[in-house]
């Protein structure tokens, strides 16, 4: 059994402002920072240095993990699978701004139809890149994977591990800044169980459906 544990990247400027920052970045803010040096701490107290640690590409995700890295004196790998979801045309627009420029596409979505946000992609194809990099990740060892990444990818990557269809990943509360989903993997197999979704380290953090 691997044990996966998921964190969401600190809370970021566009976080705060409401708007969707899809694989385009904001920067953390002072708060996403702290909430940063916090989990790290979480993270050594329960899992002590990790066998492997991964990291969306994005800054606001490895800004997230140096703290935890300079603790356990590790490096992290960066994997572009583990990224947010693209929302293209929607990036550093507000959720309000979204729901009046485009009330089609949100009316689909609402109904549950899997659109490409904003042009760019659909929750199933989030899915199948996530969880393939968990899956690499999971057979490259026997103990304990930390994986920094982002709202979207952890929603997705719990549905898989439970082998919920799609869209049942809108089924799951949006993932709070610098919170812990842990996932135990039990190889090609099957039979992963989600051991802890979702768990807060840091008070005041935020959950956003705004990805």
């Amino acid at each position: 059994m691997v044990r996966l544990v998921l964190v969401r990247h600190g809370e970021s400027r566009w976080n705060v402002d409401d708007r969707y920052q899809g694989q385009a970045d904001s920067g953390l803010t002072e708060v996403g920072r702290t909430q940063a040096e916090m989990v790290a701490e979480v993270l050594v107290d329960r899992y002590g240095a990790a066998d492997l640690v991964l990291a969306s590409d994005l800054p606001r995700a490895w800004d997230t993990a140096a703290p935890y890295l300079q603790r356990i004196g590790g490096t992290a790998r960066a994997d572009a699978r583990l990224r947010e979801i693209d929302v293209r045309d929607w990036v550093g627009r507000t959720r309000a701004e979204v729901a009046a420029a485009y009330p089609d596409e949100i009316a689909a979505f609402a109904r549950g139809v899997d659109i490409p946000r904003g042009g760019g992609e659909t929750y199933g194809e989030l899915r199948e890149r996530v969880w393939a990099a968990l899956e690499e990740a999971a057979a490259a060892t026997t103990g304990t994977v930390v994986a920094f990444t982002h709202g979207g990818p952890i929603r997705v990557a719990t549905a898989a591990a439970l082998a919920v269809p799609p869209p049942g990943e809108r089924g799951f509360v949006p993932v709070r800044n610098c919170s812990l989903t842990v996932i135990e993997h039990n190889g090609p197999a099957g039979g992963h169980r989600l051991a802890v979704y979702n768990a807060p380290t840091a008070a005041g953090s935020r959950s956003t459906r705004v990805e």
